[in-house]
């Protein structure tokens, strides 16, 4: 059972998948009866976002929050108001949809004292064995500790969400189990998910830890 912390935050590397967990977890809370509200921080990746299934997401009663200006020419698009909503009223479970990387985790960083004074967080780290630009674990730590050290905040676990797109099979998940028990090794942090699609549950739920299937966002497919 994942730990239902108030706030969640989802962090990785470019192209490891933590947006369409950020999407299916809000909606697993939903589906527990909690008052969920998504938001979208990714200022830097104009490919996947949150913000791509806000319609669905609203129809099930989940708010998304995101900035206007991202995916824009600015530099250095502006967070909403909004956003320190989250932490303020404490009157929902906040669902946060980090920017890839160090350079995505640095609009964290104003949030991070709140976030440290309600000390009810999970920031869960996001590895995909599968990704070339993280070959080892101690690529995917280096990433880590560039995102901690960035949004100042430290990673409370790690997430397993490899996969190889559309050739993603059952043993393209089993053949990540030892890369990342290495990754949680070296980190100290224990594992919370392995994610992987829906339709590979049956192959999966009893040979992964913590398995966690998920459904891939439209915009995926």
């Amino acid at each position: 059972m994942i730990k239902q912390s108030r706030i969640t935050l989802f962090v990785g590397h470019y192209g490891s998948g933590k947006t369409n967990l950020a999407v299916n977890y809000a909606t697993h809370l939903h589906r527990q009866g909690k008052a969920v509200v998504l938001a979208d921080m990714d200022i830097v990746n104009p490919y996947f976002r949150s913000k791509d299934s806000e319609a669905e997401l609203a129809a099930l009663g989940i708010k998304t929050l995101s900035s206007p200006y991202a995916n824009t020419n600015l530099d250095a698009p502006a967070m909403p108001a909004s956003f320190y909503g989250i932490f303020e009223h404490r009157d929902a479970y906040a669902v946060l949809d980090v920017g890839g990387d160090d350079r995505g985790a640095v609009a964290l960083g104003r949030y991070v004292p709140m976030i440290r004074e309600e000390n009810d967080y999970e920031m869960i780290f996001v590895a995909n064995a599968h990704r070339a630009l993280t070959p080892t674990p101690e690529d995917a730590l280096e990433v880590l500790r560039e995102i901690e050290i960035a949004c100042k905040l430290p990673v409370t676990a790690i997430a397993n969400n490899s996969h190889l797109g559309d050739f993603t099979d059952a043993d393209t998940v089993l053949a990540s189990q030892d890369y990342v028990q290495k990754l949680c090794e070296l980190s100290g942090l224990p594992l919370i998910m392995t994610a992987y699609e829906q339709r590979l549950d049956d192959a999966l739920s009893d040979k992964v830890p913590c398995p966690f299937p998920i459904t891939l966002q439209k915009k995926y497919y």
